[in-house]
């Protein structure tokens, strides 16, 4: 599968986001959360109704949309959107209703960067090494291709690399939240939330910076699932992706709630066992839910692993996808 029958040939060999039609208008702003002065070079531009009589008149050719260019860093951009046939869509396991689209990813002056090194590795959590084993991505481009595949995880897409290999990220893969908030939460009040979660929680550290603020880390430990844990802190930045927003919505304070899996390896693996995609639903759902409660709480904005804004809609859905309870196997 190649994106050569879906984009004209001059952007057959670019890298493709292959993505539901209905996450296109959020584009830039996932584009924003990962890349300073995202702007569209030339915003994309619906085909013109036919003009009265156009259908009768013998050999007239059909108006064609004109893809947008938004730039992408200092050196790459992103074209698109170019609509996909069904019978396409559905075999990158892309059934979204109201179709699918790829945009596609290359340098904005049309040369082709050098990959002068290959993976150590032949196994990530996100397929690049797999991917692209002949010669690593690098820089920029590197960046971008990560960003294409936090994408993808996120909205449910495919990329391909180089317009021919495919990337299919999991999505329940991305697990931990941070919630970004303006207020501070209390060692004892968090614990207290976190062993509604997981019973045998306890505070694991805790430190007093010189300006009064508080570090500290609460730890619930499973027999089967891991361990959920939390980490609190005083930040002096914030992801990208908070920049647009007012700053009353969000603050210093960090809670970030992660998973951390019997074997930690897993995280890394494109393809984890069994045993860890079924611990992992539990956890992802616990995460989830905690960070919701905490954010009920002392208000904030949740941001998940990929670097982009968690709706509520979004962590709902994570919340929604385990159907075992809200209370990890210990």
């Amino acid at each position: 599968m190649n994106s050569a029958a879906a984009v004209p040939p001059e952007y057959s060999a670019d890298h493709a986001l292959v993505l539901p039609v209905a996450a296109s208008p959020g584009l830039p702003a996932l584009a924003g959360a990962w890349f300073a002065g995202v702007a569209w070079l030339r915003e994309p531009a619906a085909a013109p109704a036919p003009r009265r009589g156009m259908l009768f008149r013998g050999g007239a050719a059909e108006p064609e949309a004109v893809p947008g260019e938004l730039r992408l860093g200092e050196q790459h951009r992103l074209a698109g959107p170019f609509p996909l046939p069904a019978e396409q869509a559905a075999a990158l396991g892309i059934l979204a209703e109201g179709g699918a689209a790829a945009w596609t990813i290359a340098r904005t002056d049309g040369r082709r960067e050098p990959r002068l090194h290959r993976p150590a590795s032949y196994d990530d959590r996100d397929g690049i090494s797999r991917a692209f084993a002949a010669g690593l991505p690098e820089a920029e481009e590197l960046r971008a291709v990560q960003w294409a595949v936090a994408v993808a995880r996120k909205l449910g897409g495919t990329v391909l690399a180089d317009g021919a290999v495919a990337i299919t990220p999991d999505p329940g893969a991305s697990v931990d939240l941070t919630l970004y908030s303006p207020h501070a939460l209390d060692p004892t009040d968090l614990l207290h939330q976190v062993r509604a979660m997981v019973t045998s929680a306890d505070i694991e550290s805790r430190a007093t910076a010189a300006d009064g603020s508080q570090t500290y880390a609460v730890r619930g430990r499973t027999s089967y699932d891991g361990d959920l844990l939390v980490r609190a802190e005083h930040v002096d930045r914030v992801p990208r992706a908070l920049g647009v927003l007012e700053w009353r919505q969000y603050g210093p304070f960090a809670y970030r709630v992660s998973w951390v899996p019997q074997d930690p390896y897993e995280l890394v693996t494109e393809h984890p066992s069994g045993l860890h995609v079924i611990a992992r639903g539990r956890m992802s759902s616990i995460v989830a839910r905690l960070a919701s409660v905490l954010q009920s709480r002392i208000a904030g904005v949740l941001v998940d692993d990929g670097g982009f804004v968690a709706t509520p809609e979004q962590v709902a859905a994570r919340i929604g996808g385990h159907q075992q309870g809200s209370q990890a196997w210990v």
